[in-house]
C-alpha cells in the first residue's frame, strides 16, 4: 500500500503534510480518501473541500485506479460545513475549480458580501458535489458516526453509500430557516415524504433507517465496516473501465431526467433567498445558529 497525504493546495505555508485535512493511499486499485479533520469532527472548511478535489483528481489521473472509497478518520464521518471552527477560512484565496465564477473570497474581517457569498456557495458547497459526482470512476462513501448536513452532501455525491450501524443523519437547517443543505437531493435519495419530514423535524435518522429508506446500500457493525467496502471494491475493480464509467454515466442521465439537477437549481435559489432574509431581519445569514446552538437542539430533542 502506497502512502502519501495530499497538501492542500494554495492553503497557508504552515500547513504540511502532517496536518493536512484530507489523506490519500491507494491499495491496487483502489484509493482511498480520507477526511482528516477528526478534532473537528470533519467538518468542511475550504482547505479540505480543495484538497479533497485534488485527492480526487489524483485518483481520477490514475490509470491504475478503478474506484475511489471516500472515508474519514475518527469518530465521525463529518459534521458538515465548518461555521465557527478556528480554522474556518473565508479568507483563503483558492482559484475557482469547479465553476467559473467571480473570487468568492475576501481579503480581511468584513463580512461576505452577497456577491462573494452566492459565489462562494456556488463554487465550494453546490459545485463541488456536482463536480464530484460525475466521476469516472465509482465512488463508494464508507460512513461511520455523524454524516450531518454538508456531510451529507459528501456521502451523496458519491456512488452508494456503505455505512456502519452507529451511523445517523441529519440534515437540520431549517433550524435557521434555511431550506436545506446546497446539494439539494433530498426527494431523489429520501422519497419526498421522508425529505418533508427529517427537514421539517430535524430529527436525526439511524443508519438502519436509512437502509430501509434506500438511502443506503449495506449496514454492517463498525468493525466489519471498512471489509465489507473493500469487498465491494474487489468485485467492481474486475470489471472494465468502460463498463464502471458508463454504466455509472446511464445512471446518472436518468435521474438527472428525473429532474434533479433542474431542482437543485430551484431549490438554490430558495436557499439564497433564505440567506439574504435572514441577514435583512438579523444581520446574521445562519439565522442566529452557530454549531454550538445547532447541537444544543439536536440534544435538547434527546437526538445526542
Amino acid at each position: 500500500m502506497s502512502n502519501a497525504v495530499i497538501p492542500p493546495p494554495l492553503g497557508p505555508d504552515d500547513l504540511g503534510p502532517d496536518t493536512s485535512p484530507v489523506a490519500y493511499e491507494t491499495a491496487g486499485a483502489v484509493a482511498y480518501v480520507t477526511l482528516n479533520r477528526p478534532d473537528y469532527r470533519n467538518a468542511q472548511n475550504s482547505v479540505m473541500t480543495y484538497s479533497l478535489d485534488a485527492a480526487f483528481r489524483k485518483a481520477v489521473d490514475d490509470t491504475a485506479v478503478k474506484v475511489i472509497v471516500l472515508r474519514a478518520n475518527g469518530k465521525h464521518f463529518s459534521a458538515g460545513h465548518d461555521i465557527g471552527t478556528p480554522e474556518r477560512d473565508f479568507n483563503v484565496h483558492y482559484e475557482n475549480t469547479a465553476t467559473l465564477h467571480w473570487d468568492h473570497t475576501r481579503n480581511d474581517d468584513a463580512p461576505l458580501d452577497s456577491n462573494q457569498r452566492l459565489a462562494r456557495e456556488i463554487e465550494v458547497y453546490m459545485g463541488m458535489c456536482r463536480r464530484w459526482r460525475e466521476i469516472p470512476k465509482p465512488v463508494i462513501a464508507q460512513v461511520h458516526g455523524a454524516c450531518i448536513a454538508g456531510g451529507l452532501m459528501l456521502a451523496w455525491s458519491a456512488d452508494f453509500i456503505v455505512a456502519s450501524d452507529d451511523a445517523f443523519f441529519s440534515d437540520p437547517v431549517a433550524r435557521m430557516g434555511i431550506p436545506g443543505v446546497e446539494y439539494f437531493a433530498h426527494a431523489y435519495v429520501l422519497g419526498a415524504r421522508r425529505a418533508k419530514e427529517i427537514l421539517f423535524t430535524g430529527q436525526r435518522f439511524t443508519a438502519a433507517q436509512a437502509l430501509d429508506w434506500g438511502m443506503v446500500n449495506h449496514v454492517v457493525p463498525r468493525d466489519e465496516l471498512g471489509a465489507k467496502v473493500d469487498e465491494l471494491c474487489a468485485q467492481m475493480t474486475e470489471m472494465p473501465m468502460q463498463g464502471l464509467f458508463l454504466s455509472k454515466k446511464a445512471v446518472n442521465i436518468c435521474e438527472d431526467q428525473m429532474g434533479m439537477r433542474n431542482a437543485m437549481d430551484s431549490v438554490f435559489g430558495w436557499h439564497h433567498y433564505a440567506h439574504a432574509a435572514n441577514d435583512a431581519d438579523s444581520g446574521d445569514s445562519l439565522g442566529g445558529m452557530d454549531a454550538k446552538s445547532m447541537k444544543n437542539a439536536a440534544e435538547k430533542k434527546g437526538q445526542a
